[in-house]
This record gives C-alpha cells, sequence and structure tokens, in this order.
C-alpha cells in the first residue's frame, strides 16, 4: 500500500485510493468515504491516525477484524449516507451492531427495530381490545361464534393429503476466482439469482410473493416454467420455504469450468459453475 508523505495532518497521509481487509473480505474504496461521517470511527481512523499506527495484513491492506460480507452494506452508507437493502433481507440486527461498532449513529437509529415493536405491541393491545369487547357478548352468541370460525377455519387449511405432489428445481450460477495463493487468495461473488422450474401452481404455493414472475408473467397453473426467480439471493431461505410446504431433496448436480486469461501459470484462473436442487413431494 503505497502512501503519501505528511502534509500537516493525518488525513493527508494516506492515498487517495485505499484497500481494506475486513475480515477475510477485500474492498477498494476511496479516502474521502471513509472518512464521509465525522466523528465516525474510520473517520478517526483514517483522518486522526496515520497509516503506520493501523493494522495490515500481509499484503499491505489496512485489516479490520469485522464481519467482511456486511461491511458492503457499511461502505454503501458512507458513499451517499442512504441505506438501501434487499428485500427479505434477514441481517438487520447483526447489521445495526455493526453499525453501532463503526459509531455511525444515524445508520445504527434507521436499523433499530424498537419502532416496528412498538407497532407490534399496539396490534396486540387492539387484538386483546376486540377479543375483551367480543367477551362482553351473550354465551350463546360467542359459541356461535366460534362454530363460525372452525368451520371456515377448515375450509382455508386444507389437509396435507390434499397437497398435490411434483417436483421443484432450483439453481444458481456463481463464479469466483483463484489467485497464486490458491484457497487464501480466492475470490468469490454472492449468488446473484435462484431460479425455479417446475409446474406454475407449485411454485407459487411455495414461495407466494417472494417469486418474481417478470420473465414469464400470466403463466396457466397447470403449465411448466423455467423462467421464474427469487426476490431474495439466500439458498437457505429458499430450502426452509420448500421444507414448510412438505418437499425433501432428492437430487443435486453441479458443474464448475476455468477459464485462463493468459498462458500464464501465475494468472489468476476464472471459475464459474453451475449448481441444483431438485426438490419432490410425494
Amino acid at each position: 500500500m503505497r502512501y503519501m508523505s505528511s502534509c500537516g495532518d493525518s488525513g493527508a497521509q494516506f492515498s487517495e485510493i485505499i484497500e481494506l481487509n475486513v475480515g477475510g473480505q477485500v474492498y477498494v474504496t476511496r479516502h474521502k468515504t471513509l472518512i464521509a461521517v465525522p466523528d465516525s470511527l474510520l473517520w478517526n481512523m483514517f483522518s486522526k491516525k496515520s497509516p503506520k499506527e493501523l493494522a495490515r495484513d500481509s499484503k499491505g491492506r489496512f485489516f479490520l477484524d469485522r464481519d467482511g460480507f456486511l461491511f458492503r452494506y457499511i461502505l454503501d452508507y458512507l458513499r451517499d449516507l442512504n441505506l438501501v437493502l434487499p428485500d427479505y433481507f434477514p441481517e438487520k440486527s447483526r447489521l445495526q451492531r455493526e453499525a453501532d461498532f463503526f459509531q455511525l449513529r444515524d445508520l445504527a437509529k434507521r436499523l433499530n427495530p424498537r419502532v416496528s415493536k412498538e407497532n407490534s405491541i399496539s396490534e396486540e393491545i387492539s387484538q386483546s381490545d376486540t377479543e375483551d369487547g367480543g367477551q362482553q357478548c351473550g354465551s350463546s352468541g360467542g359459541l356461535e361464534t366460534l362454530r363460525t370460525m372452525s368451520v371456515s377455519g377448515a375450509m382455508r387449511s386444507p389437509s396435507l393429503d390434499s397437497r398435490k405432489s411434483g417436483y421443484i428445481t432450483i439453481g444458481y450460477r456463481g463464479s469466483y476466482t483463484i489467485g497464486r495463493d490458491i484457497q487464501t487468495d480466492a475470490k468469490f461473488r454472492r449468488v446473484a439469482r435462484i431460479t425455479v422450474c417446475g409446474k406454475t401452481s407449485l411454485a407459487k404455493e411455495v414461495f407466494g410473493d417472494t417469486l418474481n414472475e417478470s420473465r414469464d408473467p400470466d403463466r396457466p397453473p397447470e403449465r411448466y416454467t423455467s423462467r421464474y426467480y427469487l426476490k431474495y439471493n439466500f439458498l437457505e431461505q429458499a430450502f426452509d420455504k420448500l421444507t414448510e410446504a412438505g418437499f425433501h431433496m432428492v437430487a443435486c448436480s453441479s458443474t464448475g469450468t476455468c477459464a485462463y486469461t493468459s498462458n500464464d501459470p501465475n494468472e489468476d484462473k476464472i471459475w464459474t459453475s453451475y449448481t441444483e436442487y431438485v426438490f419432490c413431494r410425494e
């Protein structure tokens, strides 16, 4: 890592482009991005200290022993001071912890679940008031209400035996680069899209509103499709949905190819892969 000679304050010692190693994940950003929020941890590190005072890895990159995956959202926030998270993001509590660590008070406040908890409490109070009001009615009316609820509940909840059998296949493409240091230098790219193949009615039953049908809209329920994909990028979340619907995995396969950009044996090797998981409900 190159850095400029001191020109008065510590911030002037850093180069314009900064390389970071955050928990094993490598990030490259501008110095001004890291000091975008005054009095934050990164602002203090890269404006009040000199490069010699900061920890580095074996390749000279500044090292932070934090969650490398979640740091991408910290960096996104620092770029324009705006928070944009993927749909169905399950790591808000952990991201809030990272925001607290990096002393990003506004970001931590936005991630604070207290508001949603207060809304939940309000809903519970309203529901309790409704139940209390129902208990004040006559006993015959209460029994009739319970009888009606039982009948309608039975109509809405189909038995497990009535669910249709079939297969659903989910797949994803991925790529990663392996450098000269093999595993220590592997750079993985996150799953970009999870595809869903199978009968339209089964796919909609399992994934519901989390299914993106934009590539094959208005597909009849009994037709098959291979053009659906999910609105989230977590395979485990898709597995949970399938398990809850009574599916179990029966097969999986993966293929990989390696592309060389040159004949130099020291050149990084780029691997691409495609993986499919087949689920069945009998």
